[in-house]
């Protein structure tokens, strides 16, 4: 296959890009079932060992079902690299780990994923790297926490579970005006909807469990950037380490890329559409979508994404007991804080996504006890309705 991705529409690239045939002829690409491989002789070993020679050398760091995948998602994301990992937080950890120091410091939106708090909290606190929380849309908070030795802004855009939207474009200026790196997840938009490299972010992670999959079957993660900091640093830090992407799992997220732009514009309208139900219903306090004139970020969301993704969050009158009798009431959605299934899902972020969060922490993320989180998937939205009727009536 040609390697012209920029020639080439987002459809085209997400069922075309990465895919090298073998002599076999197969049109779908293989899955490379090899921990190592087999060199001609002791001289093109050494070559390749030394990088004088580009080729395969250990699956730990070079496998041609994982390169696939990160050549599609590269070019999806419109980035010179990428590199998989076996998680979502594995690539965040690797990312932080490959760029950050002893010493640096990073300024974070507080609204992110419970587990990253956690990460940047518990584990690189213990090493010596120090993180600040702002809020998402509060640019001068942002400038504010900068110190001389932040190296790193990281931002979820849209939030878990809020779905708070940051303006990248902002926020990467003031970044490369302090001399530090924009750190964007992904996740719950995808290239499909919002490209944050081409506003100016550096490096873009995702969770590639979620949507890049689609049906909830494996689990993986993502860096995508530039050929220094991806290609060269956070590579470096996952051959060494380890912290890698299985082929088969490649392989079923590389399948589910052929069909992401279909599948989010289909999240995007049964969202938008359970969104505006919802804000309809009485025991309903408040719903968050920014596909709402109701959302705070709604007009930069249109500017930003081209979807507002498939993710719903409300709050519910009675807190935690009248949530969790919501919960228990339904008979189609999904019990289980997994998102970006076809399948669609419903979580009591307080005690799952978040549970591990003091609750000062998760009271200053907003995460309250009636909040309720809902992927949409794929279903008939008015079934999805019916459904949640059961506890709302």
């Amino acid at each position: 296959m040609s390697d012209d991705f920029d020639q080439w529409g987002f459809d085209t690239r997400a069922v075309r890009a990465g895919q090298h045939r073998t002599n076999e002829g197969e049109n779908s690409e293989p899955i490379f079932a090899t921990s190592s491989y087999v060199f001609k002789s002791a001289a093109e070993a050494a070559a390749r060992f030394s990088g004088e020679k580009p080729g395969n050398i250990y699956s730990r760091f070079t496998n041609p079902t994982v390169r696939a995948f990160e050549e599609r998602l590269a070019a999806l994301e419109g980035g010179e690299r990428c590199v998989a990992t076996g998680s979502g937080m594995a690539a965040i950890l690797s990312t932080c780990l490959a760029l950050l120091k002893s010493g640096d410091h990073i300024v974070s939106s507080r609204n992110i994923f419970g587990p990253t708090v956690l990460l940047f909290n518990n584990y690189l606190g213990k090493f010596g790297i120090e993180t600040s929380y702002v809020s998402l849309s509060d640019y001068g908070a942002w400038e504010k926490a900068i110190r001389p030795n932040t190296k790193l802004l990281f931002v979820e855009t849209p939030s878990n579970p809020l779905t708070e939207i940051a303006d990248i474009a902002r926020l990467a200026k003031l970044a490369h005006a302090k001399g530090c790196l924009l750190v964007v997840d992904n996740c719950f938009c995808t290239p499909a909807l919002q490209l944050p490299l081409k506003l100016g972010a550096d490096v873009v992670i995702h969770s590639a469990t979620k949507y890049l999959d689609g049906q909830g079957r494996c689990i993986g993660g993502a860096v995508v950037g530039n050929k220094e900091l991806v290609g060269e640093k956070v590579y470096g830090f996952m051959r060494t380490c380890g912290p890698s992407l299985s082929p088969f799992n490649a392989w079923v997220f590389l399948k589910g890329l052929e069909t992401l732009s279909l599948r989010m514009q289909a999240h995007c309208a049964n969202a938008l559409e359970l969104a505006r139900w919802l804000e309809k219903q009485k025991r309903v306090q408040r719903v968050y979508y920014p596909g709402l004139a109701s959302h705070p970020q709604h007009k930069l969301a249109k500017k930003q994404q081209s979807g507002f993704g498939g993710i719903v969050a409300f709050e519910l009158k009675g807190g935690k007991d009248a949530a969790w009798k919501l919960i228990d009431s339904t008979r189609v959605l999904s019990i289980t804080a997994n998102l970006g299934d076809t399948k669609s899902t419903i979580t009591h972020a307080a005690t799952t996504t978040h549970g591990r969060l003091t609750p000062e922490q998760r009271a200053e993320a907003g995460i309250s006890d009636g909040l309720i989180r809902i992927s949409v998937g794929l279903e008939d939205v008015e079934d999805l309705k019916k459904d949640l009727m059961r506890g709302l009536s």
